[in-house]
């Protein structure tokens, strides 16, 4: 690997550590992201890959003509910068990039289905959850066989833990799909999944240095998990993939994500949240993410009891997700999304308060 030939040839000690790596593994996933980019346009631009937009959107989608499938952007520039800064011999690194190619594939054949073959459904429901169930199982299986702890921990509560036993791997399997799907779900306005995917990787990344660490994880009542830092090195080339997307999907968007992206990157975010024993903390760093999924599950399922018991169906919010309920009520598509960053920015920093809690 990358560091370790310097290493060996040069004798440079720096290379060993982790807080030089995520640093370098930053700046090298924004980097590849800029070389990439034009490459990758060209590419979506020739074959047409143009996001089609469903006939119930906001009328502004409607307006809008922009490549998809720019989440190729992402993964490619994460695995350059993973593959050369991340230890090998590391399994945790392997289910981390198992996830988000894994994931990725499940979006990029439900993105060719839209973009290709001009079907604004793509994949079907159903097929698309029985293959993230496949993917996370197979994660959650590896990590169960490799002897990891099953023990889940709660925030706050120091002293509160529950061993899961076999139940670890359907409890692994929820945590990775619901994230990805939270994450596809957000993804909706220009920039708007991209911020919090950033705010929650920082917040991951502490938590996994954290917890690779023992004199830390110790110090700070967190469990120690034995090779995990170097999942920060994971979330800093998350952090450096996404920004350099951000710099194209700002609004007005050049590309979109498509589901290449969002299911990968919310399968990443999962997977390195069950690693580091900090479900919980996804859930609120990620808080942006639950709101959203929140939103539609009590749009569909209002929307059906009162169908059943009225006769016809009412809804809680204008139109769900979220963000296009506040499109509805006339906000503008920049001040939806900068609010959100700004939430997502608050819960991040309640998230790493936690630290402190003893």
């Amino acid at each position: 690997m990358f560091y370790g030939l310097f290493y060996k040839l040069l004798g440079i000690n720096i290379f060993k550590y982790i807080t030089f790596r995520l640093v370098y593994a930053t700046i090298t996933a924004i980097l590849s992201g800029f070389f990439i980019y034009p490459k990758l346009k060209k590419f979506l631009n020739h074959l047409q890959f143009e996001q089609t937009i469903k006939e119930y959107m906001p009328e502004n989608h409607k307006k809008k003509h922009v490549p998809t499938m720019g989440g190729v952007l992402i993964i490619s520039a994460f695995l350059i910068s993973v593959l050369l800064w991340n230890k090998w011999n590391n399994l945790f690194v392997w289910l981390a990039i198992m996830a988000i190619c894994g994931f990725g594939l499940i979006g990029f054949v439900d993105d060719y289905i839209k973009a290709k073959l001009k079907n604004p459904e793509g994949l079907s429901e159903k097929r698309k959850f029985l293959s993230q169930i496949i993917v996370a199982f197979a994660i959650s299986v590896i990590l169960y066989a490799s002897g990891f702890s099953t023990v889940l921990y709660f925030p706050v509560f120091k002293n509160l833990h529950v061993d899961l036993g076999i139940f670890f791997i359907l409890w692994s399997v929820i945590v990775i799909v619901g994230s990805s799907n939270a994450v596809n779900l957000t993804d909706g306005l220009d920039g708007l999944a991209i911020g919090p995917v950033i705010t929650t990787s920082l917040v991951l990344l502490v938590y996994a240095y954290v917890a690779g660490n023992v004199k830390f994880s110790t110090y700070l009542h967190l469990p120690y998990v034995a090779g995990a830092g170097e999942l920060s090195i994971v979330c800093g080339a998350v952090i450096g993939a996404s920004l350099v997307f951000l710099w194209f999907n700002a609004y007005p968007a050049e590309v979109f994500m498509g589901d290449v992206g969002s299911l990968a990157l919310g399968a990443l975010l999962g997977t390195v949240a069950v690693i580091i024993k900090q479900e919980f903390i996804l859930a609120i760093a990620g808080g942006i993410f639950v709101l959203e999924t929140l939103s539609v599950i009590i749009q569909r399922y209002y929307f059906k009891y009162t169908r059943k018991k009225f006769g016809q169906g009412k809804r809680v919010f204008l139109m769900a997700p979220l963000h296009h309920h506040f499109e509805k009520k006339g906000w503008e598509e920049p001040k939806i999304t900068v609010r959100f960053w700004i939430i997502s920015i608050l819960l991040a920093l309640l998230s790493l308060s936690f630290l402190k809690i003893r």
